[in-house]
This record gives C-alpha cells, structure tokens and sequence, in this order.
C-alpha cells in the first residue's frame, strides 16, 4: 500500500472534513493508500509543506494557495470540499440584532485566522465599509497557534472569555459559541445571511502540487477518488460524519458534528466551476494575493475532473 500525506490547517472543523473523514471511513485505503494527517496552522504553512514535499495534498481554502504560489505557478485545485466561502461571523449574542446586517461589525473587534480574514476584510470594503473610519478591529486569536489547536474551537472559548467581540471562523466554532448561548449567527454568505456577491470568494479545496502531479500521479488519482467518495458517503448517511468524530474529535465536538455536516451537505459537490474560479481570482486581486490570473485549465487540474461525476 502506497502512502501520502495529507495537511489541513484546521482539524476539529467541519470545513475540511471531507478530507478527514476520507481516512476515517477508510476511503483512501480502499484507492490503495494508508494517508496520515497533518494539523498545519496557519494555511499558508500548510501551502509551503506541500510546495516543499513535504506533504501531497492541502486540504484548505483555494485562495491561500497564491501566498505561497503566485498566480497559481506550481498549485492546481482537484476538487470542491464544499461550494461557496465556508467562514461565519459569529458575534456576542446581545450584540446581534438583524442577522445579516454587516454593519453589525462597526466598532468592534473581531478574531480571524491570517488569510482567513481577508474575506471578511473585503467583504467589509465590498459593503461600502471602512475599517478605519468605521473602527473595525480585526485581530488575531491568542493560542491559536499552538501545536494541536484548532481555530475554530479557540475561537468560541475566546469568545466566552471576552477576549473580543465577535470571530470569524468555521461551522464548527460557531456551533459551539451558539450552543453555549454567548454567540449569535451575525453573517453566513452560503445561506443568505450577508452579501451574496461574497460567495465566490473561495471555497474549501483539495489542492496538489504540479510537482505531484507529475511524478506521482496514481496518488493523485487515488486521493481525489476517496475524498469524492467519503462527500458522496456522508451525503448518503450523514450519521457517518458522528462516527468520524467519535474517532478523531474531542467528546463535545464529536457529539455534534452530525448536524453541523448535515447543514452543509447542500454544498457537498466537487466540481469546481469557471464562474467560482473566477470569483476566486477576483477577490485574490482585490486583497492583492494575484497579479495576472492564469487561464482556468492552469489552475484547476482539469486532466482529473471526469472524476467529479462518480455518483
């Protein structure tokens, strides 16, 4: 049995789950591989373990590839994890009036993850909003980069210490800050709360490197297959998602990653589309991540993507 790697910068999360569920469900030994994971925080460090070697597969947002790939040169996304930008603003409870009104971010300070906050931060400016003037503090979360933290997770206890007023995070962060009753849904572009021009900023991607592809193209081939098998599996059976969690999560986490999945399922598709890599390189321009976008075949691995179609 062949072996790879696989790097997600965040672990306990939903917003990669695909991927980890791919090994729990024994989905890539199936294809013939034995794949370890790797928790690599921030993203792009992740991006810089799979340009080195030092890894075969990002599971990650597709626009933090151009940090450590500029314009896309050596990077190519295989699949969707999920359609749409897959991050929440999540403030405290009293302060959250009218949910989907940005204007809910004006005067407060906000957790986000490096990279991840540029889509909030452009979706602020898109909105007609001034950081400055409109005294919004996006900052960073303490802990978080700490071996085996998840952001998310952080970010909910963060929340419930008053550390700031509200995050930017996954599914799964926000579940817990709203479970516990100290945060309240503010902005979540997939379901219509907020600007919709925001959706395609990015979405959760499987990435590869070109380097791979070339030299080792049957793990490829095999790790796009099980990570497109483990989504049609929990799509099937959501139930699969707890019983990935009993394996890999905390208790707390475990115990309701079901439902958080069950949210997301609508968005569980693979395909990677011409209008979503164009929205990609739009918001990468305006955050001055991309100069000159490349055509849509140089950053989608389009050689693979009659495997999108397995049902």
């Amino acid at each position: 049995m062949k072996t790879a790697r696989i790097a997600v910068p965040d672990f306990v999360s939903s917003s990669y789950f695909p991927a980890i569920a791919a090994i729990a469900l024994d989905e890539f030994a199936k294809q013939g591989l034995q794949v370890h994971h790797e928790l690599i925080f921030p993203n792009y460090k992740a991006y810089e373990a799979l340009r080195d070697g030092a890894i075969d597969f990002v599971a990650g947002p597709a626009h933090a590839a151009l940090k450590v790939f500029p314009d896309w040169k050596g990077a190519r996304l295989l699949c969707a994890l999920a359609q749409g930008m897959y991050w929440l603003l999540v403030m405290r409870a009293d302060l959250v009036q009218t949910p989907g009104d940005i204007n809910v971010v004006k005067g407060r300070s906000i957790g986000a993850a490096p990279l991840v906050d540029l889509g909030l931060r452009q979706m602020i400016i898109d909105s007609g909003l001034d950081l400055a003037r409109d005294d919004i503090r996006i900052i960073g979360v303490p802990g978080t980069r700490e071996p085996g933290v998840s952001f998310g997770v952080a970010a909910a206890k963060a929340l419930e210490r008053g550390e700031f007023d509200g995050f930017w995070a996954n599914a799964m962060g926000a579940e817990n800050a709203v479970r516990s009753g100290v945060g309240k849904v503010a902005l979540d572009v997939r379901r219509g709360l907020g600007p919709s021009f925001a959706f395609n900023y990015t979405i959760p991607a499987l990435v590869t490197s070109e380097r791979a592809i070339a030299d080792k193209p049957d793990i490829v081939v095999a790790g796009l297959r099980a990570v497109i098998a483990a989504q049609q599996a929990l799509k099937a059976d959501v139930s699969l998602a707890r019983k990935v969690g009993e394996k890999l999560f905390p208790p707390a986490e475990a115990a309701i990653i079901a439902d958080v999945i069950a949210r997301d399922l609508p968005y569980y598709t693979p395909e990677i589309s011409e209008e979503t890599v164009a929205g990609i390189n739009r918001f990468a321009k305006a955050c001055g991540l991309l100069t000159a976008p490349p055509p849509y075949d140089q950053i989608v691995a389009t050689q693979f993507r009659d495997l999108w179609a397995v049902n």
